[in-house]
């Protein structure tokens, strides 16, 4: 039987934005090579608790929210403002990159990175143990290029290709305080405007090379003023969030190698979802569906680089049940906005009326811990006067993990403590200076 290994990748259901994991058909492989391929990606919580990072992470900075979180990294010798997709659900942080230099059309986005300006650029050759690695890395697909330098390829589930070069790179932040070189993706090819800044529990990624102990962001709430849609601001933390006293923490759950297969993800946010309520009533989902079953399917996990939520069939039935019993016959009939959001409805003024209707939308999680989308803002708007409960079904991504998506976690911090292992939500106005 051949096993499923996982890419992650970030990609966009019709203009709209989420990171995931596809499988990977890969060679037939042993149980215990299996494993041993898995648990050598993740970060061990001994190690990620001891190690001390270059400096003491004290670095704020805006996001602009537009679908996704696009933050600001001051990237190279001397810095270069770098915009980039934060992903929890993604390992490696990749760029633009370019030399300014004349070139045939089409050209490349005016923010990429020039790497001749940079003192602290090199190249990975192919001699590297990361293009080279003992056991293969299904996560970070590598090979060997005709200048002899190590080539990555990312295929993304909308079937986009991202690759370039691995290169080194510091970011260097205020006050003159710089990282180590970290492993980056330089790509080289004109594409989207922004990068990926892989926030995952992986060892390649940002966090992981860069040793912060702990990062947050808070996502705040789109408005719109007529048909126009205005981006907002939100915050984001490198290490300690001065409003982290009135956090509530729930751990990542840790599971053993034995469940780390097929459809397990070791590298994400893992987290106890524990039930569902929609105006006030909880819905009768077994906590099972919840928590990773042997093969992996029914993960619950934290990505802030997806958009929507996604939920298995089991809890994505029962949903879809109470909407339908509370607001079913103003249903929009055979539509599913994406091919995975099917709750949908017409109207523009009616949706607030509809959103009420449904009630607001309680999120538990182990330690009575709770995220509360209120009423009002239950539909989201997604075009042509249409709008639709923001969660879908995730086999209809081809995926079996439950996901909680950025834009349910608006106007709440949230905190990801590796030091600790937990996760922390505090209920915010994001939309203010923080």
């Amino acid at each position: 039987m051949l096993p499923l290994l996982f890419i992650n990748s970030f990609s966009s259901v019709e203009g709209k934005s989420f990171s995931l994991s596809f499988p990977l058909t890969s060679a037939v492989l042993s149980e215990a090579s299996r494993a041993n391929i898995l648990s050598s990606l993740a970060v061990s919580p001994p190690s990620n608790q001891t190690a001390a990072p270059p400096f003491g992470y004290n670095y704020r900075s805006p996001f602009r929210y537009s679908m996704a979180l696009i933050v600001s990294l001051p990237i190279g010798t001397p810095p270069q403002s770098q915009q980039m997709v934060l992903d929890t659900g993604s390992q490696l942080s990749w760029i633009q990159c370019h030399r300014k230099s004349p070139r045939p059309p089409p050209p490349p986005p005016a923010s990429s990175f020039d790497p001749s300006l940079s003192s602290s650029f090199s190249t990975l050759p192919c001699s590297h143990p990361i293009c080279k690695p003992r056991i293969p890395d299904f996560t970070l697909p590598t090979t060997c290029d005709q200048n002899r330098l190590c080539h990555y390829s990312y295929f993304y589930a909308d079937g986009t290709l991202a690759e370039g070069n691995l290169v080194r790179e510091k970011i260097t932040f205020p006050n003159s305080r710089t990282t180590p070189p970290l492993i980056l993706g330089c790509a080289a090819e004109p594409g989207e405007a922004e990068g990926i800044l892989g926030m995952n529990l992986g060892r390649l990624s940002f966090i992981s090379q860069a040793k912060v102990p702990r990062f947050s962001y808070c996502v705040p709430i789109r408005q719109r003023r007529g048909n126009k849609v205005i981006n907002p601001t939100g915050t984001f933390y490198l290490g300690q969030n001065p409003h982290s006293r009135t956090f509530r923490y729930i751990n990542l759950l840790t599971f053993p190698k034995s469940q780390r297969s097929p459809n397990f993800d070791p590298l994400a946010y893992t987290v106890g979802l524990t039930g569902i309520k929609i105006g006030g009533a909880k819905l009768n989902i077994s906590q099972a569906v919840f928590r990773p079953d042997a093969g992996g399917s029914g993960q619950t996990m934290i990505d802030s680089g997806t958009q929507y939520t996604f939920l298995v069939d089991a809890a994505y039935a029962k949903v879809r049940e109470e909407v339908v019993r509370r607001v079913g016959r103003r249903m929009k009939k055979g539509y599913a906005y994406g091919g995975a959001l099917d709750m949908c409805f017409d109207g523009g003024a009616a949706a607030i009326e509809i959103g009420r209707s449904i009630g607001d939308m309680v999120f538990e999680f182990e330690k009575r811990v709770e995220i509360l989308i209120n009423k009002d803002r239950i539909l989201d708007h997604v075009g042509g006067g249409i709008h639709c409960v923001a969660i879908g079904r995730s086999e209809a991504l081809g995926v079996a993990s439950n996901i909680i998506g950025n834009f349910h976690q608006k106007n709440h911090w949230v905190e990801f403590d590796l030091t600790n292992r937990r996760v922390g939500f505090g209920v915010a106005d994001c939309s203010r200076s923080m």
